[in-house]
């Protein structure tokens, strides 16, 4: 018989308070290191002879997406699906048609219909991202683009975004470096906010907030394609933005030469 937690669905819920959307994923719940101590004694899973991440533990691992290179036994970057998704691939749950409860008078609550993926950027075990070559990085980086680009093609992702945790302070299960990809049914309000924010500043200034940014104060240094400039309200100590010089709406617009311009530039 299945436990309560196998057998409830992932949810998306939005606080009608904070207009905030959080996922409720039972799933997560299963992940071996959640309730591990943060001390850097090593876990079984540190060592490259049981670590999934590492060449050679492929069978292992959640199923692969695509792999850098394509078909070949020595490659580089993997994306693969998490083991432990914080969203369902379940077309049944697709949060475009199926509202669970209705909107609700304290909020709104939908199926957790979107996806979850791990991009395994070395094959070895104690490389980390900032080791690698600047082509290797930009492998990487167009990793993610391929995949945004196959998650843009569901019409029911509405949004995607890549986030890294290093370490196991900021919350990484695992010590081989990686990274994650979810693809979202909802927008999150503080995109939408930044969003309306900029088309505000546009109808009013005639110019883009960030092509208008004040570098000469806030810049941190440039390159023939990107600037790294300090947000002029940064929420937390060194934050940076890197943004290109060409004025492009989306991460996956850049082609495969840029990526690798961005590292060669310093980013």
């Amino acid at each position: 018989m299945a436990s309560p937690v196998e057998s409830r669905r992932p949810e998306l819920r939005k606080d009608s308070v904070t207009n905030r959307w959080v996922i409720f994923s039972p799933a997560r719940a299963k992940r071996p290191s959640d309730f591990k101590s943060k001390s850097p004694a090593p876990s079984s899973t540190d060592s490259p002879q049981t670590c999934p991440f590492c060449i050679g533990q492929e069978h292992h691992c959640a199923p692969e997406i695509f792999r850098f290179p394509p078909q070949n036994p020595d490659w580089k970057v993997r994306v693969i699906q998490n083991l432990y998704p914080a969203l369902s691939r379940d077309k049944d749950l697709d949060s475009s048609t199926s509202l669970s409860s209705g909107s609700l008078l304290w909020g709104c609550l939908l199926d957790g219909y979107g996806f979850h993926d791990v991009i395994i950027e070395s094959p070895v075990h104690s490389v980390h991202l900032s080791d690698l070559t600047p082509e290797d990085v930009a492998q990487v980086l167009f990793a993610y683009k391929k995949r945004i680009l196959q998650l843009a093609s569901d019409d029911s992702i509405k949004y995607v975004q890549v986030f890294k945790n290093h370490g196991a302070s900021a919350g990484a299960s695992m010590t081989h470096s990686h990274s994650q990809m979810v693809g979202l049914p909802v927008i999150p309000p503080s995109v939408t906010t930044r969003l309306d924010s900029m088309k505000q500043y546009f109808n009013e200034t005639g110019k883009c907030s960030i092509c208008h940014v004040p570098t000469k104060d806030l810049l941190v240094d440039e390159s023939v394609h990107f600037i790294s400039v300090v947000p002029y309200a940064a929420s937390f100590p060194f934050e940076l933005w890197i943004v290109p010089r060409d004025h492009v709406s989306h991460f996956h617009e850049l082609d495969q030469e840029k990526c690798r311009l961005l590292i060669l530039e310093g980013y």
